[in-house]
């Protein structure tokens, strides 16, 4: 399985931080650079982008105060550590993509499953047999219902058990899909036309995500054919 240590969730957490520095020191430098413009085009990624590779290449020149030459020198190495940690991040997905497709390739012709998140979900299936049921690995996953009834109020709430990593994986999928997905959008516009909350609706589509991908990894395991074509079924059959 892939272990966890090749990950560039590290790399892309640090990635961030830096870029929040980076546009903070930028903005209180804005008055002394050239390109003012950068600072309007910070709160985009093509700016971010733009704006680090602009920072990359300042200079700390003997004619402007020490203050200047000293942020300029900070905004330099930031932009530069932001790079190298940009190329790191993308060599380990790389690597990862390669992996997940040697294990699981099924997984990666799921809609909206990425190497990022389907890494994580093989970690978290870690190998064949761990999960007895399709209900144990629910329940790993955290997205078994559990009762929460209240008078003539008949409801399920969250389950906060569970691999919190896996329920995240899950939890962007069902982002991506409702936000880009027709037959997501039809399902969940169904479900909330039956009375259900957008919430509730979206928990019905995160267990739908999880059988699936189940399903899945139970074939990847068995060496049997391609299953990519599973999501509508269960959704109709919901």
């Amino acid at each position: 399985m892939l272990p966890a240590l090749t990950r560039p969730e590290l790399g892309v957490t640090a990635r961030a931080d830096l870029v929040d520095a980076l546009v903070t020191g930028a903005l209180r430098l804005l008055g002394h650079l050239p390109d003012q413009q950068l600072g309007e085009k910070a709160a985009n990624a093509v700016g971010i982008l733009a704006l680090v590779a602009r920072c990359a290449q300042l200079r700390d020149r003997p004619t402007h105060g020490v203050e200047h030459r000293m942020t300029a020198r900070a905004l330099r190495s930031t932009a530069q550590r932001i790079q190298t940690l940009q190329a790191e991040a993308k060599d380990l997905e790389n690597e990862i993509l390669a992996l997940a497709r040697q294990l699981a390739p099924d997984l990666l012709d799921l809609l909206d499953v990425g190497p990022i998140t389907a890494a994580q979900v093989l970690v978290s299936w870690s190998h064949p047999g761990r999960f007895r049921s399709e209900a144990a690995f629910a329940s790993f996953a955290g997205v078994s219902p559990i009762p929460a009834s209240s008078g003539l109020t008949n409801r399920h709430r969250i389950n906060r058990s569970g691999d919190r990593q896996l329920d995240r994986a899950l939890h962007t999928i069902t982002l991506i899909r409702m936000r880009l997905d027709p037959a997501t959008k039809e399902y969940v516009a169904r479900r909330v036309a039956e009375g259900k909350t957008s919430r509730d609706a979206q928990l019905c589509l995160k267990r739908a995500i999880y059988w699936q991908l189940f399903k899945i990894l139970e074939r990847s395991d068995r060496g049997t054919a391609r299953a990519s074509t599973v999501f509508p079924n269960r959704l109709d059959a919901i």
